[in-house]
């Protein structure tokens, strides 16, 4: 079966909030998706509204049919009681910094393990999946099974922005939590930086279910539009390693 694709939408809303306006819509972006019979739709709701605003998300989860709802948040008081009240399908925490230009490094799962653990039963309670977005590293793989996570998310920045043997090297210690966390028995998607020339060496990861694809898919889309660019990395998928 191919690893199946999550679409994030948070850059529709960057062109938007750029210029202070009412367009493009994320929401748009959403209705194209289900046409397009995509897996899913993740929106991180940062916590300084950079680009995803709540309404974002109220719009977007009402329309959704097909598509699952992933939201990335940062273990915020403010957006996780939004998360228990908008109750997405998955809710992927991780890491922020206001100074950074997008997400940095894995979540530091040990520093935040308890509060981690408690938000994992407190979701678990509501039907809400969790997933970690975390470095290729065991330990913190370890310790996403012990908080009880249903997912990792591995982070794939290290990787995408190397070369040559280096990205061998990233790509060797990708697989090797993959297969670790598989044999925990946790789940395992992966997502940061990749786009259309770098996706497909990663789809031999051991037990990937979903890679989240966001601004090479909106960039491609400036030039091809949203449906085009989302057909071609789909067809990417599908084709597999």
């Amino acid at each position: 079966m191919a690893v199946q694709l999550g679409v994030n939408l948070d850059h529709i809303a960057t062109i938007r909030q750029v210029r202070g306006v009412s367009y493009p819509k994320p929401l748009d972006g959403a209705h194209i998706c289900e046409e397009l019979a995509v897996h899913g739709v993740t929106l991180h709701l940062r916590e300084d509204r950079r680009h995803i605003q709540e309404y974002d998300v109220i719009e977007i989860k009402k329309i959704l049919t097909h598509c699952t709802l992933n939201l990335e948040m940062a273990l915020s008081e403010e957006v996780i009681e939004f998360a228990r009240k908008i109750h997405p399908y998955m809710a992927t925490i991780v890491p922020e910094r206001r100074e950074e230009l997008t997400t940095e490094g894995g979540l530091d799962v040990k520093q935040n393990f308890n509060r981690i653990a408690t938000l994992c039963r407190d979701f678990h309670e509501r039907g809400i999946l969790v997933s970690l977005f975390i470095e290729a590293d065991k330990d913190a793989v370890k310790l996403s099974k012990e908080c009880g996570a249903d997912y990792i998310e591995i982070h794939t920045g290290a990787y995408a922005d190397s070369s040559g043997e280096k990205q061998k090297a990233e790509l060797t210690r990708i697989f090797d939590a993959a297969e670790y966390a598989v044999s925990l028995g946790l789940r395992v998607n992966a997502g940061h930086g990749l786009n259309y020339e770098n996706t497909v060496p990663v789809l031999a990861m051991k037990g990937l279910e979903e890679v989240n694809i966001g601004h090479s898919i909106i960039a491609r889309a400036v030039i091809v539009g949203l449906t085009q660019a989302i057909r071609e990395m789909k067809d990417l998928l599908e084709r597999g390693v």
